[in-house]
């Protein structure tokens, strides 16, 4: 009934939006889109007896800027597409896109992450369905951009596999009208790896269009998304094959020869998503005066995903204990419903914008049949219900201090849940502004914790936690001239994990009784000497309560050493080189479990305090960088070889890798 309803109400608010449509207005001289006006479409009412009664001529400019190709994030920040070569493109350059310093890469390309640290920003009322392991390059609402350019564009990333395959990232965003804007992307990744059976196979493919009506009443923003994320699975090394790897033994420098816990195992994460986010603006008033809009506008923001995981494997294996079928085919489907409607006003009165909203979340998340254990307990098929959750926001601006609050609470259902948060920011300049946040969160486990089948008997279980509650106070102070520097201090009430402490015995969920203290403080500094720079960043972290369940390296460090310079009289081609050193104390790392796609608390094998090595050339020639990088360049001299992404599963050996990003620009 209610997504019948919410059917109607996007058609009936589409259609009443449009017909406010002035056909016959022609005025793009002040035509204001995302932050500015552009002057480059200019009307000549010249010679009009040559045009129709409805037609008019434009003068296009051949000059474009670099701030006529905005990317438009999930919250519209705004930011350009930049083709410049710097630091931190070369620290982003792989298949996430982002920079992992946190994070400690398995030794395959589009395998898992484990985590170094930890940054709570999600404040969301729902929990998630669960397999966190493999939703790493999964693409959430908050990972799409949109895109307002001038001419159309194409964006083209690629980078070589381990042993074969690659990496291709391709983005065309184009568009029709300075009011509607369209993009699509897909990125497509196949690396076989060294190590057995770890092929990792993705495929993501997203689609936006936003759009805007000439009287800026109307807008809309929608995506949709399909992603298909397999990994193959071989439960790490055997014991014979660790003692072989960490010996150097001459017999198995080809990685393939170690011996691997299985090699007949996979796990995929496949989603299909659709979302539009859309507003009307009932009324508004302009004041030049005070340089203050006055709008009232109604939204709404719709949701619908459709996920699946599977966990596939030819026969089953002890490690995990005894199993139901001698072959495994674990299967859960997912699916969420979400829409909310809200309601905004922005005036003098109100000191900025404040909106009231309500939303509907329906949930199933499910398996296809009953498990029955031989104690006589009986494990449920799935997890499903409905909520309705209301709150509000409030955003204002005194002189140069940004201020945003937001309070949220589920009102009626079968979840419970609410969600303070604030924040501020001190902008003096591009080159200076401080950040402060706040924000307290209670929300259920997500679902795997909560509900999970498998053909393996331990791995089946039903569960009633209470809510995890998060609270969390930070600092930040980003200075170009002087530091970057975060502060956070997070408390955490009945968190909840995966526990495995001892060899052979079997994962589970558990609830701590006791609070977690976590305080991150992370510093970043660069200094230039001419054309040479260092830049670094360190990460110090203290667990004061909690110790036991939740664990993180005392501190982790990343150097960068580099030369930049064009080389040519003509400055045809700028070239960036240099080492970077990576470092993290030792600390009982968490150990992978492919069933769940989880990590687990471990007590037998601290792994860090070995460092890093990685060389590195990049180069620009007009909008093409090109990226070569020499990986883990010390494993084949340094005579440690203790280094790990988790408990059996080495960190990447020694690798020459080849990349690059090239800008098209029509």
């Amino acid at each position: 009934m209610i997504k019948n309803f919410t059917f109607l109400f996007f058609l009936c608010f589409t259609f009443s939006a449009i017909a406010q449509i002035n056909n016959n207005q022609r005025d793009y001289n002040n035509y204001n889109q995302q932050g500015g006006i552009d002057n480059r479409f200019v009307e000549n009412p010249q010679d009009s007896t040559q045009l129709g009664p409805n037609e008019v001529e434009i003068n296009l400019s051949d000059k474009t800027y670099y701030t006529d190709y905005k990317i438009i994030g999930y919250k519209n920040d705004t930011t350009y597409i930049d083709t410049t070569l710097n630091i931190k493109k070369y620290y982003k350059f792989n298949y996430l896109r982002k920079d992992n310093l946190e994070l400690l890469a398995f030794a395959n390309q589009g395998q898992t992450f484990n985590h170094l640290a930890y940054t709570f920003d999600d404040n969301s009322l729902f929990p998630k369905m669960g397999a966190r392991a493999q939703h790493f390059n999964y693409a959430e609402v908050k990972d799409v951009n949109y895109y307002h350019v001038a001419t159309p564009t194409t964006i083209l990333q690629y980078r070589a596999g381990m042993e074969q395959g690659q990496v291709l990232d391709a983005l065309f965003t184009f568009n029709t009208s300075r009011r509607l804007n369209g993009s699509i992307s897909y990125q497509g990744l196949r690396s076989l790896g060294n190590y057995r059976n770890t092929l990792s196979a993705h495929e993501k493919t997203i689609v936006t269009l936003n759009y805007r009506t000439r009287n800026d009443k109307y807008y809309i923003r929608s995506h949709i998304v399909a992603q298909n994320l397999t990994n193959n699975q071989n439960g790490g090394l055997t014991v014979d094959s660790i003692d072989n790897f960490e010996n150097n033994d001459e017999n198995f420098k080809d990685r393939a020869r170690l011996v691997t816990n299985f090699t007949d195992a996979n796990n995929n994460i496949s989603g299909n998503r659709y979302y539009f986010d859309q507003y009307y603006k009932i009324w508004q008033k302009k004041d030049t005066t005070r340089f203050v809009d006055s709008e009232l506008k109604v939204g709404h923001i719709f949701n619908y995903e459709l996920k699946q995981y599977k966990y596939n494997q030819g026969s089953s294996n002890s490690i995990f204990g005894a199993s139901f079928t001698p072959t495994v085919q674990d299967r859960l489907t997912y699916s969420k419903f979400f829409s909310e409607a809200y309601l905004s006003l922005t005036s003098p009165i109100t000191l900025g914008e404040v909106k009231f909203k309500i939303n509907y979340f329906d949930y199933n998340y499910s398996y296809k049949s009953i498990v029955f254990k031989p104690d006589n307990q009986i494990i449920n098929s799935n997890i499903n219900g409905k909520t309705i959750a209301a709150g509000g926001e409030w955003n204002t601006k005194f002189k140069k201090i940004n201020f945003t609050a937001e309070a949220s609470t589920i009102i009626s259902g079968d979840l419970r849940g609410n969600n303070i948060s604030a924040s501020a920011q001190y902008v003096i300049d591009s080159t200076f502004a401080i950040r402060a946040k706040a924000f307290t969160n209670s929300k259920s486990p997500n679902f795997n914790f909560i509900l999970f089948q498998s053909a393996y008997k331990s791995y089946n279980w039903q569960n009633n936690f209470k809510n995890e509650q998060k609270s969390s106070l930070s600092i930040e102070l980003d200075s170009k001239k002087w530091i970057y520097a975060l502060l956070q201090v997070t408390n955490i009430d009945n968190y909840t994990y995966f526990d495995a402490p001892e060899i052979n015995q079997q994962t589970k969920p558990v609830q701590a009784s006791e609070t977690i203290n976590y305080l991150k403080l992370k510093l970043s500094k660069e200094f230039k000497f001419g054309h040479f720079a260092l830049d670094n960043q360190f990460i110090y972290q203290k667990v004061a309560s909690g110790s036991e369940v939740f664990r993180v390296p005392d501190f982790i460090t990343r150097n960068t050493f580099y030369y930049s310079n064009y080389i040519f009289k003509a400055k045809s081609l700028y070239l960036q080189t240099g080492i970077t050193f990576s470092y993290f104390s030792k600390y009982f790392m968490n150990s992978y479990n492919p069933v769940l796609s989880e990590f687990n608390l471990q007590n037998n094998q601290e792994i860090g305090g070995y460092p890093i090595f990685d060389f590195f050339v990049n180069a620009q020639i007009r909008t093409v960088r090109l990226y070569f990088k020499i990986e883990h360049l010390n494993s084949s001299f340094l005579g440690n070889f203790d280094y790990y992404s988790a408990p059996a599963y080495p960190y990447v050996d020694f690798k020459l890798r080849f990349g690059l990003v090239w800008n098209f620009f029509i």
